[in-house]
């Protein structure tokens, strides 16, 4: 009867923590999509165009969202073990990072046209590219900024107000895209430059509206972020780097996963691409939502893990990989038993011209009954597990799972083998299930050696600071 009430206990605080984090994630994911739609309404060339400025900024961006990352996780445990100066400290080193990231990668992105050039992109694109990322590139900062407080007050349990600005920001994202688009209220049509400027301006207020909401809040008040801001502490500069710049390596990995995927699809034939596009659209909205448990497993356990409960933190982390399995599960039956029906989102099913794409789609959908409970579970795992602050166990096991198995596994199925489009997803689910399966197993093992050594008995600073 206790275990019950404990579990019970820890459910709800996960799921009050995870419900407005996979909002948020779904309210990003809305913003990508309204940019995307707003891009076809220029043309097919502006598409093209702002199709590769959007992922040469997603490739840059995603690294440094993985290395601000490191601040929610810090900042838990911190709060889990009564530090109220090191969560400040934390976060203020967090702010710090952020800010050099979005100078390097702004500088990066600025001059990413000989890059361009040198991938042997065409040369049309590539000055619809330039011309998206010249505004871009202001988004940055807002964007990282904003992730950083999101890490802070999530990490203290408090993601409402992440949620509520993300869906405003959503929302003013489609208007001021749609005005600029249609050059209604007088003002000029801007093309692509426009929609990457909407981007900066909102993420911009998303970011200030955030810290404003932290700083006027009592709630916020034993963590004055802007008291000894411009002092910089390196102790903790150091510590946010070494947390979140394998954090950041983990998500490159992991993208060019699919990156590499999607070069395979390329070169099997437009058919098999338009295909791989629809169906990973499908998946990557519902991947947000292991993404949000994600966040918030690591959220709970590193509060456990700082207060020295590791009983708890490995509750916490099997419950989350238990409930992220569950709700893929219901995706999984869906892609399952109703692949066409969510083809049929993306393309009109009545087009003769459209058949071949969606036959080929409702097929890697089929396979995507398996590719997201693997996804699911090992996004969780990693969660768990850099909760325990420790991201070179993930680092290592992504590098081994998604390079080692995965993309040589895509690459063989589709090519040599001659399964084309499905051996390409064949092979994406099995790096998945490698990672599943290595991420959860390390996260016992982590606990596990944590439980056997007593590194917490009476001494919770010196864990801290030594491990792992």
């Amino acid at each position: 009867m206790i275990i019950s009430d404990s579990l019970r206990s820890e459910l709800v605080a996960l799921l009050r923590l995870a419900g407005p984090l996979v909002a948020a994630q779904l309210a990003h994911v809305l913003m990508v999509f309204t940019d995307t739609v707003m891009m076809g309404l220029l043309g097919p060339d502006a598409l093209a165009a702002g199709a590769l400025g959007a992922a040469s900024y997603s490739f840059v961006s995603i690294f440094c969202v993985g290395v601000v990352a490191a601040v929610g996780n810090l900042v838990a445990i911190r709060h889990g073990a009564n530090d109220a100066a090191g969560v400040r400290a934390m976060t203020q080193a967090g702010l710090w990072v952020a800010s050099g990231l979005a100078l390097f990668a702004g500088v990066l992105l600025w001059n990413l046209q000989p890059l361009l050039r040198l991938a042997g992109q065409d040369p049309a694109n590539i000055a619809g590219a330039m011309s998206f990322l010249h505004s871009l590139v202001f988004a940055l900062p807002g964007y990282l900024l904003f992730m950083t407080l999101r890490g802070f007050t999530g990490a203290l349990g408090r993601p409402g107000p992440v949620l509520a600005i993300s869906l405003g920001g959503a929302a003013l994202n489609f208007l001021l895209n749609y005005v600029l688009i249609h050059g209604l209220f007088g003002l000029p049509r801007i093309g692509l430059t426009g929609i990457g400027l909407v981007t900066a301006v909102v993420s911009s207020l998303m970011a200030l509206l955030l810290a404003g909401y932290i700083h006027r809040q009592p709630f916020y008040r034993p963590w004055p972020l802007l008291t000894g801001l411009l002092r910089l502490d390196v102790a903790a500069l150091r510590e946010n780097l070494r947390l979140g710049l394998p954090i950041g390596g983990t998500y490159v990995v992991e993208s060019g996963l699919f990156f590499i995927a999607a070069l395979c699809m390329g070169a099997l034939g437009s058919t098999e691409l338009a295909a791989h596009q629809i169906a990973i659209q499908a998946v990557y909205v519902a991947f947000m939502v292991p993404v949000g448990i994600s966040y918030a497993a690591s959220f709970r356990i590193g509060q456990h893990f700082g207060a020295g409960r590791i009983h708890a933190a490995r509750q916490t982390g099997r419950l989350a990989i238990g409930l992220g399995g569950l709700c893929m599960l219901g995706f999984a039956l869906l892609f399952w038993l109703a692949p066409q029906a969510v083809v049929g989102l993306f393309l009109d099913s009545h087009d003769s011209q459209h058949l071949a794409v969606i036959e080929l789609a409702g097929q890697l959908l089929a396979i995507a009954a398996w590719f997201e409970l693997f996804d699911g579970l090992q996004t969780i795992a990693m969660g768990a597990i850099r909760g325990l602050k420790d991201a070179r166990t993930t680092f290592l096991v992504g590098l081994l799972c998604y390079w080692g198995i995965g993309a040589p596994l895509a690459w063989t199925l589709a090519m040599p083998l001659g399964w084309g489009a499905s051996g390409v997803w064949w092979g994406l689910a099995g790096g998945l299930a490698c990672a599943a399966a290595g991420l959860t197993l390390s996260f016992e093992w982590k606990t596990a050696q944590l439980l056997r050594g007593g590194l917490f008995a009476g001494a919770p600073e010196s864990a801290l600071r030594d491990w792992p």
